[in-house]
Formats: C-alpha cells, sequence, structure tokens
C-alpha cells in the first residue's frame, strides 16, 4: 500500500509510523554517546544503562520487580524481540496460538520456526476476546499464546476480564504467553495499561515485550526491550544473538535517558496522540464513515459499509488511487485464506501532523462528496 502510495501520490495513512522525530533530548543524547565512544560491540544483553531502566520501568509504571541482570535484553526492535522469542520456544511439531487480526509478522515468524500458527478470532465489530474461542485454538501440541495490547490493528485494549481468559488458559495448559506490548504508553482516556505478566501465576511463563520506536516516536532507531524470568529471557538471548546479536550502542543510552523522562513526557505524548485521534474521528466520521471506537495505539479503524462498500483490500486500492489517501484492508492481517477474516474494515494511521490528516480527510470529502 505504501508503493501504491507513492505512485498516485496519495496521503500515506496506511503504514503506521509518525511523521516527526520524538524528544530532541534523546538525539542530543545519541549524538554525546556516539561522539564520546566507544563505537564497538555493546553486551549481547543490551548496555547495562538501559537494562537497568527497563527494570526500573517495570517497577514505575506496573509495580513488577524486575532484576536488570537477569531478566531484560535489548533487541533490536519489537519485531526481532518477537523472532527470537518465537524461535527460542518453538520447535518443529509446536503449535503457536495467535490472537487474530494480528500483527502481519508474528505467523512467518512461527512458521520459520517450524511450528504451526493456530488462530484465536477476535469478533467485530467489538473485538472482545472470548474464552471459548481462545479454547478452540487450544492442542496437546500448543506451546505458546502472542497476544498484543494495546491491540494493532483493532486499537482495542484488552479488559482485565480478557487478560484474565489468557492466564487461566496459559496456566491450565501450561503454555508460555509471548506479550506484544509495544504500545503501552498509548492508551487513552484514562484507561491502565495492564501487563498480563501481573496478573497472579503469569510472572513465570510470561516475556513482556516493549518498544523505544513506539514510545518515542523513533521507529527507525529500532531499539525494542524484553522482560522476563531468567529461564525464558535466557532463551530469547540465545535466538537473539544469532539473528541481530547486539544493538547501537549510542542508541541504547539514548532511550535509557528517554525512560527516565518525568511523567509530564508521557501524559504529554499521550494528550498529543489523543488528540490526532480525535481529528482523524471527526474528519473520518464528517465524510460519513462509521469509526469504530479507539481506545490505544495510533489507528482508527472503520466500517466500509457506512460508505457502501464490501470488500476492504479493494477499497483500500480504490481509496489510494482514485481519492488520494492510502489505508490498509484488515483482512491483511489475518492468514491467507482465513474463512473468519473480517473484510470489512479499514485502518488509518493518524500519528501524523495536523495538516498531513488534515489534507486527507479534505481529500476523502472531495472524493465521497
Amino acid at each position: 500500500m505504501s508503493a501504491l502510495a507513492r505512485q498516485h501520490g496519495a496521503v500515506n495513512l496506511g503504514q503506521g509510523f509518525p511523521d516527526e522525530d520524538g524528544p530532541a533530548e534523546l538525539i542530543e543524547a545519541a549524538v554525546r554517546a556516539l561522539t564520546k565512544g566507544p563505537n564497538q560491540y555493546a553486551p549481547v544483553q543490551g548496555v547495562p544503562e538501559l537494562r537497568q531502566a527497563i527494570a526500573r520501568t517495570n517497577k514505575r509504571f506496573y509495580g513488577i520487580d524486575i532484576d536488570w541482570e537477569s531478566e531484560t535484553l535489548v533487541t533490536a526492535g519489537a519485531t526481532e524481540a518477537l523472532a527470537a522469542a518465537f524461535l527460542a520456544f518453538l520447535r518443529p511439531g509446536d503449535e503457536a496460538v495467535l490472537i487474530a487480526p494480528c500483527y502481519d509478522s508474528y505467523a512467518p515468524i512461527v512458521e520459520s520456526a517450524g511450528a504451526v500458527a493456530r488462530y484465536a478470532h477476535l469478533t467485530p465489530p467489538d473485538w472482545r476476546l472470548q474464552r471459548a474461542a481462545l479454547l478452540s485454538a487450544i492442542t496437546p501440541r500448543t506451546r505458546l499464546i502472542a497476544m498484543n495490547t494495546p491491540h494493532n490493528p483493532t486499537g482495542r485494549v484488552l479488559t482485565m476480564d480478557e487478560l484474565k481468559i489468557i492466564a487461566d488458559v496459559a496456566i491450565e495448559h501450561d503454555l508460555i504467553v509471548v506479550c506484544d506490548e509495544v504500545y503501552e504508553h498509548l492508551v487513552f482516556d484514562k484507561r491502565p495499561h495492564i501487563p498480563l505478566m501481573g496478573l497472579a501465576g503469569m510472572r513465570e511463563r510470561c516475556v513482556r515485550i516493549g518498544s523505544a520506536g513506539k514510545t518515542f516516536s523513533m521507529t527507525g532507531w529500532r531499539i525494542g526491550y524484553v522482560s522476563g524470568p531468567e529461564s525464558l529471557i535466557t532463551g530469547v538471548m540465545k535466538a537473539h544473538q544469532f539473528i541481530a546479536y547486539t544493538c547501537p550502542p549510542h542508541l541504547q543510552l539514548a532511550v535509557a535517558e528517554g525512560l527516565a523522562m518525568a511523567d509530564d513526557y508521557f501524559e504529554r505524548f499521550v494528550a498529543g496522540m489523543a488528540r490526532k485521534r480525535d481529528r482523524i474521528v471527526e474528519g473520518l466520521k464528517g465524510v460519513g464513515m462509521e469509526v469504530l471506537p479507539c481506545e490505544g495505539t495510533y489507528f482508527a479503524t472503520i466500517d466500509i459499509h457506512s460508505v457502501g462498500r464490501d470488500d476492504d483490500d479493494a477499497f483500500c486500492r480504490e481509496l489510494t488511487q482514485k481519492a488520494g489517501v492510502a489505508a490498509i484492508p484488515v483482512s491483511a492481517f489475518y492468514s491467507s485464506g482465513d474463512k473468519m477474516a473480517a473484510r470489512r474494515y479499514a485502518r488509518f494511521c493518524f500519528c501524523k501532523k495536523p495538516e498531513v490528516l488534515d489534507e486527507a480527510m479534505a481529500r476523502l470529502k472531495a472524493y465521497f462528496g
């Protein structure tokens, strides 16, 4: 869709990345560290300063005690953290339960480990997780569950009841849970972000993945991090060392400073993104589109039936080619041939400058009359 957007000069609200860099203080910190050096391999697990900051952040925001020396790992972005976790925990013949729709890297990595992806489906339009749906995907070969909250692409934030469903099933079937929490600091309307790791019985069976790219709007830095029990982190680290090996030390040191920023940074970050959410929601509704609730992330989802369409892939291509605005079909977040895939929804990314969002809305209004 991004290639199609470039071809047609469309405003790209498809691919999920900000069009503005994050805090200048982090860039300055990275420059200082780059200039000071050394610019050699960092430790495989990550520089101590960042790993200590990861442990402090777990305690500060969620009350979770993490030993920085044995229970943290720095990775080349959250996607590499996912890859290292799946490769660490899965063997040929194992099965991993993915909650669909889901980030499109999950299934290919699971399959590259020789394992099989099975799916528990969220049912639109509320996208709630049901215990029966999760249990239907569990078999004697199931090794792990991968969960994501706040959820891409739907913008849902899983409730405590939904998290308890995952925890109960994981404990009952003795499963590991890979927790993709990259949007942990993008939760709106005073909702809490609740790490699954904090629930009873889950401390020793969860790995929690975060992303500096998402938290500080520095997606090009490719700095992710993993927290969890030593037994699981050791496995992820052994996979990580043969994927990325290590990450740039100057960027790690800058992220460490970022994680130590005062609460007002995180409050401003959420408030600013919430304003952009409200701006695009108002604009889409003004075009006549039905917008689903967005509780977190930086994605807004519409029901394309509201504008007389019923095929999200065709709709997004039409929008890009004829209206000059790119979006992503939600059906792209399902496995190929999934008969339960939702095909009447499109996702718009709103972490863009206000004038970019306004231009996109103006184009949609002109197209839809």
